[in-house]
This record gives C-alpha cells, sequence and structure tokens, in this order.
C-alpha cells in the first residue's frame, strides 16, 4: 500500500508522468487563504455552457484565521425560520456552470500557499515528479509498503493526507497496514464505456440494480443502457426545462421508476419512468406487451431561479432542493407542494446529502459553510465555517464521517461531533463532486483538475486515480458498489468497473 505522499496505487489509462504537475512548496492548513471568497468566474471556452448569468458577490467567511480550524463547529440553538416560498426574494442567478466554479488556478501552488511545510521533507522535495509507469488493468499489480507508524515519509515524498487535531495541529497521517486491504476495498478501476452525450455532462446517476445510467447535459436527460457494452446510443431522452438550460441534478427514487430532475429554471421536473405507452409496441408471440416510455407527470416551482443538488429520503416521501438563493426547499412529492424551506445560507446552496435514517440532512453552500439539519424538528443543529467555497459533500453511509470538496482543491473529511479531521491534497483544482461508497469504507471525488480520486474512508489513502481530458463535473457509484460514472466537460460520460 502506499506510504502518505505516494499518491496512488494505480492509474488508469496509462496516465502518470503528467498527472501532477510541480509540487507547491508546502501543503497548507486552511481549506483558503484569509482573503475574502474569490468570487466565481468562467470555465475555459471548451468546458463551459454558453449561458453567462450574473451573480451577486460571496460573503466573506466567519472562519477563524487559526491554522488548521477552516472548518470550525458552530452549535446552532436557534432554528431559523421557516419561510414560504413567496416571501423569499431570490438572490441574483448563478454564474455559469458550474455555478461556482473559477477560473484556472495559477498553479497547484497557489492552492497550497501560505502553508507550513512537514519537517520530514525538504522544500525541493515538492517539486520532484510523482510518475507511475504505465497502467495495464490486466496486469498483477503491486503494493507499495505500509508507512510505519510515526516513521518519516518515504522517497522525501511530500505527504497529501494531515489530520487535524481541535487546536488546529496538523500532522501528516501514517497510513495504517490495511489502508489498502480486505473486504470491501478496490484494488483498482478501468473504464469499460463512453457514453457520448453531446452536451457538457453535469449531472449522472445509475439505476439500482445497475442497468441505466442518466446523463444530463443542456436541456435533457439521455438514458443509457450499459447492461449491453456495444449500446452507443441512448435508449431514451427526457427533454426538461429549456433547450438552453443545463441540468444540474437528477436523483432516482428508491423504487428506480421516479426521477426528478432540477437545473437552471425555477421547476423540477418529475419523471414516470415506468408509463406505458399505446404507441410503442413489440410483438412476441403474437402476444402485444406495452413498453415503458417516460413522461413528466409533475413539476415543481419554487421561487429562486435555480435549483444545484437534490437529495431523495429514503422512504421516498421528501425531496430536499439546493436553490441558488440559499434556501433548501422541502417538498412533498406525493402532494406535490412545498412544504418547507431551510434558511440560513446567505449564498447559494451547493450541495447536499441525506444520512441513511432519513433524520440529518448536510448540505453545503457558496458563503463558505457546511450546515446539518434535524428533519424532525425543521431546525439548523450545526454550522461549520471554512475560508473557502464548498462545491461537493457526501456523508458517509455507515455513518459518522462527512467528506467535503473545496474550490480551493482540499478534501476535507469531518466527524459529525468531534472537532477533529483530515485534510487532503491530491487535487490541484476545484473539488466538482463527490460520492461514498455503499459500503461507507471508501469514496471518490472529481475535479477541474480532470482527475477521479478514490480515496480510503476516513484518512483519505488514495486508492486509485484516474486522469480525464476534461474537468469531470459529476459522479455517482452504483448500489453493488461496482460501476463508478463520472461526467466531464467534454461533452460524455465514462463509465468504470471497480476492480476487487
Amino acid at each position: 500500500m502506499p506510504a502518505n505522499g505516494e499518491h496512488s496505487r494505480e492509474k488508469i489509462n496509462g496516465e502518470a508522468s503528467d498527472l501532477k504537475k510541480e509540487r507547491p512548496i508546502s501543503p497548507r492548513s486552511n481549506a483558503s487563504s484569509n482573503s475574502s471568497t474569490p468570487s466565481s468566474k468562467q470555465l475555459k471556452e471548451n468546458d463551459k455552457p454558453s449561458t453567462p448569468v450574473s451573480k451577486s458577490a460571496t460573503p466573506t467567511s466567519t472562519g477563524s484565521a487559526t491554522p488548521g480550524t477552516s472548518g470550525g463547529l458552530k452549535p446552532v440553538g436557534k432554528a431559523p425560520p421557516l419561510v414560504a416560498p413567496a416571501l423569499r426574494t431570490p438572490l441574483s442567478m448563478a454564474s455559469p456552470y458550474p455555478p461556482f466554479m473559477p477560473n484556472d488556478l495559477a498553479s497547484a501552488g497557489a492552492a497550497y500557499a501560505n502553508s507550513m511545510l512537514h519537517n520530514n521533507i525538504s522544500p525541493g522535495a515538492y517539486r520532484s515528479p510523482m510518475g507511475m509507469p504505465g497502467f495495464d488493468p490486466h496486469a498483477a499489480h503491486t503494493r507499495a509498503p505500509p508507512l510505519p507508524i510515526g516513521g518519516p515519509i518515504p522517497g522525501g515524498k511530500p505527504a497529501y493526507s494531515f489530520h487535524v487535531s481541535a487546536d488546529g495541529q496538523m500532522q501528516p497521517v501514517p497510513f495504517p497496514p490495511d489502508a489498502l486491504i480486505g473486504p470491501g476495498i478496490p484494488r483498482h478501476a478501468r473504464q469499460i464505456n463512453t457514453l457520448n452525450h453531446g452536451e457538457v455532462v453535469c449531472a449522472v446517476t445509475i439505476s439500482n440494480p445497475t442497468r441505466h445510467v442518466y446523463t444530463g447535459g443542456k436541456g435533457c436527460v439521455k438514458v443509457w443502457d450499459i447492461s449491453q457494452p456495444g449500446n452507443k446510443s441512448p435508449v431514451s431522452q427526457l427533454d426538461c426545462l429549456q433547450r438552453d438550460n443545463y441540468i444540474r441534478s437528477c436523483k432516482l427514487l428508491p423504487d428506480g421508476q421516479t426521477l426528478i430532475v432540477g437545473g437552471e429554471a425555477s421547476t423540477l421536473s418529475i419523471w414516470d419512468l415506468a408509463a406505458p405507452s399505446p404507441c410503442i409496441k413489440a410483438e412476441l408471440s403474437n402476444i402485444s406487451m406495452l413498453q415503458p416510455t417516460p413522461r413528466i407527470k409533475a413539476e415543481l416551482t419554487s421561487s429562486a431561479p435555480a435549483c444545484y443538488a437534490l437529495a431523495i429520503s429514503p422512504d421516498s416521501k421528501v425531496c430536499f432542493s439546493c436553490c441558488s438563493d440559499g434556501n433548501i426547499a422541502v417538498w412533498d412529492l406525493h402532494n406535490q407542494t412545498l412544504v418547507r424551506q431551510f434558511q440560513g445560507h446567505t449564498d447559494g446552496a451547493s450541495c447536499i446529502d441525506i444520512s441513511p435514517d432519513g433524520t440529518k440532512l448536510w448540505t453545503g453552500g457558496l458563503d463558505n459553510t457546511v450546515r446539518s439539519w434535524d428533519l424532525r424538528q425543521g431546525r439548523q443543529l450545526q454550522q461549520h465555517d471554512f475560508t473557502s467555497q464548498i462545491f461537493s459533500l457526501g456523508y458517509c453511509p455507515t455513518g459518522e464521517w462527512l467528506a467535503v470538496g473545496m474550490e480551493s482543491s482540499n478534501v476535507e473529511v469531518l466527524h459529525h461531533t468531534k472537532p477533529d479531521k483530515y485534510q487532503l491534497h491530491l487535487h490541484e483544482s476545484c473539488v466538482l463532486s463527490l460520492k461514498f461508497a455503499y459500503c461507507g469504507k471508501w469514496f471518490v471525488s472529481t475535479g477541474k483538475d480532470n482527475l477521479l480520486n478514490a480515496w480510503r474512508t476516513p484518512y483519505g489513502a488514495s486508492i486509485f486515480q484516474s486522469k480525464e481530458s476534461s474537468s469531470v463535473l459529476s459522479c455517482d457509484i452504483s448500489a453493488d458498489d461496482k460501476y463508478i460514472v463520472t461526467g466531464s466537460g467534454d461533452k460524455k460520460a465514462t463509465v468504470y468497473e471497480v476492480i476487487y
């Protein structure tokens, strides 16, 4: 297994020598510098949608300036008001997709400036290339020796995983010997399919059982049958929102028969995927069988001009939408009505996840905060303050850990009750999406640096890494943890098989 500094056990598709640029002088303990939050900027021309929209200035974080304490835990004793949709005036519309994506960072060094240096590593070591031999998915794979507990980083390579204590002390993590072995821990992943959507793929989701992949782009969601390896065309297309508006999120209900779609519009679309159509028939042994064809069965309209992310309650009764005005809208799916709005974020709510028991919600925002909400009492529980905008997050299905992806390029793994955390430094730009495996033992993150990283929960040992050809905007993991799907700026989705 790799030591903390040997940043990946496997590279996919032979991408190796160019995966890492010159390393910065040192990683930093804050999520970003203590200056005011940079405003959102546009993607490179070949990665972005072409519908620029103005965005209000992001408020400065209230986080601590003490090194290592960028994610402070702030209990909230007073419940925020619940506001009817008509009473909220939306903030200005967010910028192009992602609404929270800045321009190209000048270098990885900009992401780690003003930092502390691990005292076992010379500054020159951070500028050493970290290449690996080309990756053959069919070859035998060796594991690097484990890092001895308390020992130095082998080979002078920089650590990428740090433990940050409650008092802000940051130390490289000594990975345990079983970090990359044992049941449920992948060995690597291999690309098995490319789904050419034709527009930037801002949202992806996988059906359960694994058969269909849904890819959201400009004005539509396309449905792909990945059970047939040679299938290169979508089996269906769901025209959503308006033609020039991007889909930002699509979520399947647990029964697999309903899809909810949100994006650059004030409405959410609810699709019945199992509706029979009298126009489509399959003749088999002289028996006519009606085949399902997706249709819209409802639309939910809010006061916010856009939805950035969606979550569904485990019992399928409630949908939560992250709105561009900072509110979290709570929808009753049976009655198709707005029943509540959680108010707290002072800028757009960008990402969301729900606990497996359906009692707690986690949201991240462009106001540099992560908040937790008690769904039984309808109030905010905690607030974590950072010095970077929050782009993605995921709650571990087995509890305890919350992983957060930052504009600053950091991934931070927070404990749900304790103040200490892990901070991971392998991405070189914004962390745009994040998803836990259903077993809870690992998670993946994707970024504007074209990378898909797989990490061990919670301390972040690098399991594998894949470099794609463009920004990786979205990801999902199948319910059996056997497949990963990513959506990217080069107008396609990529399907990976996870190898154990």
